[in-house]
């Protein structure tokens, strides 16, 4: 059982590791920074969104606005939905006056991939334009929530993070 505490690294990356921990090989993110993602709905009832072509998948993905907390020079120390806020600023040039907590939930509990905390932000408004960072070369799309639960059902969220955080957010739609 001892072997099941020790970490061997196998590779380092920038932004990933492969690490050995007994039988199990797996990929974590280098920094223990906490993941924040956004499911933004405007007063017309239009759900803010991204894509992105994802190498991973060889595709692009339509996903939600996200990124670490804390992970500027200067803003260690924002909180969660101050983190949440800014990405959703930085990414598609929303701002939004109603925040509620979806939950936090482990990424990928056989990866090793770290928490991510989910929000549903209510009276999304465009302030500026999207100002994203040097990884992220993408666009965003606002489609009424209608399309939103059509598009889910159909399977076109193809990464089961955002899928299942759409689902959650549209059930706490209908119950506000």
């Amino acid at each position: 059982m001892a072997d099941r505490d020790e970490v061997q690294a196998v590779y380092e990356g920038r932004h990933l590791s492969m690490v050995k921990r007994g039988r199990w090989e797996y990929a974590t993110r280098n920094t223990q920074r906490p993941a924040v993602g956004i499911v933004a709905i405007t007063d017309e009832g239009k759900a803010v969104l991204v894509e992105q072509f994802r190498p991973p998948v060889a595709q692009a993905v339509v996903e939600l606005p996200a990124g670490l907390a804390g992970d500027l020079p200067g803003r260690e120390d924002e909180t969660l939905v101050e983190a949440a806020q800014r990405e959703l600023l930085e990414e598609t040039g929303y701002s939004a006056t109603g925040w509620r907590t979806l939950g936090s939930y482990a990424v990928d509990g056989n990866r090793g991939s770290g928490t991510a905390y989910f929000f549903l932000a209510r009276a999304a408004r465009q302030i500026q334009s999207p100002d994203a960072d040097d990884l992220e070369e993408q666009e965003f799309r606002l489609l009424p929530v209608a399309e939103v639960r059509a598009a889910l059902l159909r399977g076109e969220f193809k990464v089961l993070p955002w899928t299942a955080v759409v689902a959650l957010a549209l059930l706490a739609l209908e119950q506000s």
